[in-house]
């Protein structure tokens, strides 16, 4: 057990979270009250957060401070990694996905995510379909510069129509020999990354911290949904949440904080 976690009572255990959905709202900001409670929890146990967003996101939803917050704080699975608020040497010098996938195949997935886009029938279309991060690329059929209302618009089209869903199986039939994942989280978008990059991904940065209890917990919990792999790992406790308040809920019934 590191030496660093000796003063809480459950020194072994971890609770590490997903951001949009679990621990605040989706795209938008975690409340006073969450906040609260989580600084509670780190009192009795180690807490952090893993998402598949970049830092400079999660740093909007959760504040500027987010990575003092928590004991550890994982962006982009965890290929962007900070332990007590200083980053991880052992994130930094991982390859990054276009190191990984090399320059002409990014470029056919770019040229058919673009057409395919192109042909869509949706209610609307604004802009950045596809967003290039260091362990991934985000597509967006929608577009992210959409407004919160039409992100809520595109959720209900989406959730009848199965747009992410059937963009992500075409994916997969087109490129089946690149090794990659593809996984749906939020509310208009899905991640594309190599096999293993999921958010299982941040438990290496655990291997020598001492730790025997993990938690999870997200919403996107589903086969296919950016929290499927680590709430199914065979070292993890998962928990299933639906919004912020049912993870508060959670939290108070099993740490009774």
């Amino acid at each position: 057990m590191s030496a660093d976690w000796a003063n809480k009572k459950l020194p072994t255990t971890i609770c590490l979270f997903d951001v949009d959905g679990t621990i605040t709202p989706a795209r938008r900001t975690i409340s006073p009250e969450m906040k609260q409670l989580l600084a509670d929890l780190r009192k009795v146990c180690i807490v952090g957060f893993v998402g598949g967003s970049d830092l400079p996101k999660q740093i909007e939803q959760i504040g500027e401070n987010a990575v003092d917050l928590f004991d550890f704080a994982f962006a982009e699975n965890g290929l962007t990694a900070y332990r007590l608020g200083k980053p991880l040497p052992s994130a930094e010098s991982l390859q990054s996905f276009i190191e990984w996938i090399g320059e002409e195949k990014y470029q056919k997935i770019v040229n058919y995510v673009l057409n395919y886009i192109a042909d869509l029938d949706i209610p609307q279309k604004r802009g950045t379909f596809i967003e290039f991060r260091r362990g991934m690329i985000n597509i967006s059929p929608i577009g992210r510069n959409c407004s919160h209302p039409e992100r809520d618009e595109f959720e209900k089209f989406d959730l009848a129509n199965g747009i992410r869903k059937k963009f992500v199986e075409d994916l997969k039939a087109t490129f089946p020999d690149y090794g990659l994942t593809y996984s749906i989280g939020g509310q208009i978008s899905f991640d594309v990354f190599p096999e293993g990059w999921d958010k299982t991904f941040c438990l290496k940065h655990l291997k020598d911290e001492g730790i025997d209890t993990i938690h999870f917990f997200g919403d996107k919990t589903f086969k296919g949904g950016n929290d499927y792999e680590i709430y199914e790992h065979k070292d993890v406790t998962g928990h299933s949440v639906k919004s912020p308040d049912d993870t508060a809920k959670l939290l108070k019934e099993i740490f009774g904080i």
